[in-house]
């Protein structure tokens, strides 16, 4: 199981790479998505119908792809591994990420009005009045919260789910993923549906964030900045998206910051092209180092 396991995940990364992402029609998560959003709406009872939202759609996706995992790989193991590598490809993304950030910091100095529009695909605050350094903080920001909710969190799940068996372990990612999308659909303070997910979410990356914060520490070859990312991780409202951002802040030395909501390193300055670019670097290489250890996870 571990070779195929380790052969999933490595199909998954290259088509990661070579693609970015399922054409949208028809990615799961899209289709998942779609799902969750017929539940977006006033109930009599939201809270109720929240937990129940919370519990059954991200166990009926599990489920699905846990199953249709079982019943390939008892027609032959390979075919198995391909249904698991599709899954990951579904659940986790990088490239992507950091194809969009990319294109977001270089466009910031020559058009900071289709850098407003663009950045709006990776945060989901009032773009219109940012200056250029708090549209590189949003960027940086960004790619140091995805880190947890796009990849680390399923990779873990993966890790973990695969000392049991492969459908088990993609099982595991895709329920996570769910989980996460709920919350990125339903769980705002306005929308009281999305209670039980938001809290549901909070328990589930409650590692990955902290995880995450360590990667991009090592990443950024300052293992020291966790010492330091402690002093601010708690300034978000979140209770997780506080880690990766303040170690990524803390590496980077510089103020992230969004209006209103709060401040990271605030005796920094907000982040120059050079840091924002360096940003990405860290984040790729995180990103590689959750692969290559969910890889030996996978092996042993």
């Amino acid at each position: 199981m571990g070779t195929v396991a380790v052969a999933a995940l490595g199909t998954a990364v290259a088509l990661d790479l070579v693609f970015e992402e399922f054409p949208r029609r028809i990615h799961p998560v899209a289709l998942f998505g779609r799902l969750v959003g017929r539940f977006d709406r006033s109930w009599s009872h939201p809270r109720a119908v929240g937990a129940v939202v919370a519990l059954v759609l991200p166990l009926g996706a599990a489920a699905i792809g846990g199953g249709l995992t079982a019943l390939s790989d008892s027609v032959h193991p390979l075919v198995g591994g391909l249904i698991a590598a599709l899954a990951l490809f579904a659940t986790t993304s990088l490239r992507m990420l950091l194809s969009v950030a990319a294109d977001v910091v270089g466009t910031i100095e020559s058009d900071p009005e289709g850098a407003r529009t663009a950045i709006r695909g990776l945060v989901g605050r009032d773009t219109t009045e940012l200056s250029a350094g708090e549209l590189r903080s949003g960027v940086v920001e960004s790619i140091a919260e995805n880190l947890a909710d796009g990849l680390l969190a399923p990779l873990l799940a993966f890790a973990l789910g695969v000392q049991l068996s492969l459908p088990v372990a993609v099982a595991a990612a895709i329920w996570v993923k769910a989980v996460n999308t709920l919350d990125s659909m339903l769980g705002y303070r306005s929308k009281p549906v999305g209670w039980a997910s938001a809290r549901l979410d909070d328990a589930v990356m409650w590692l990955p964030a902290r995880l995450s914060a360590v990667l991009v520490a090592l990443a950024g070859g300052s293992p020291t900045a966790l010492a330091r990312a402690r002093r601010w991780h708690g300034e978000p409202s979140s209770p997780n998206s506080g880690w990766p951002m303040a170690a990524m802040a803390a590496v980077l030395d510089v103020e992230l910051r969004k209006p209103d909501a709060y401040v990271l390193n605030p005796n920094a300055g907000l982040p120059t092209t050079a840091d924002a670019r360096r940003g990405l670097r860290v984040i790729a290489v995180a990103g590689a180092v959750a692969v290559l250890l969910t890889g030996v996870a996978a092996w042993f």
